[in-house]
């Protein structure tokens, strides 16, 4: 669970994210979750927790992107792993941020 602020613009083309789009923001999460098809209902809960938006979900390796304010960004990541440990009862890691 990884908090990246003000990233370059580059890594948003590098990650199949558009910076026209995804930019104006300025910041994205990445989270990597098992089992993978939880990554689904992360997404589902970054969405309607905060205005972070999807970049990038895939339930078969587990990965999530999202972008948004890093207000945003954290909200939805606080979110996810809070439902994560607490209903699901997944040993969550600590937030990171650069």
């Amino acid at each position: 669970a990884h908090i990246i602020a003000s990233p370059d613009p580059i890594l948003y083309q590098k990650l199949g994210l558009d910076p026209s789009l995804d930019y104006d923001k300025a910041a994205f999460g990445i989270s990597t979750v098992t089992p993978s098809e939880t990554a689904v209902i992360m997404a589902d809960i970054a969405m309607k927790s905060s205005g972070a938006q999807i970049g990038f979900v895939d339930r078969f390796s587990g990965t999530l992107i999202f972008t948004g304010t890093v207000s945003e960004v954290e909200t939805a990541m606080d979110a996810m792993l809070t439902y994560v440990s607490e209903k699901l009862n997944h040993t969550v890691c600590e937030i990171t941020k650069t």
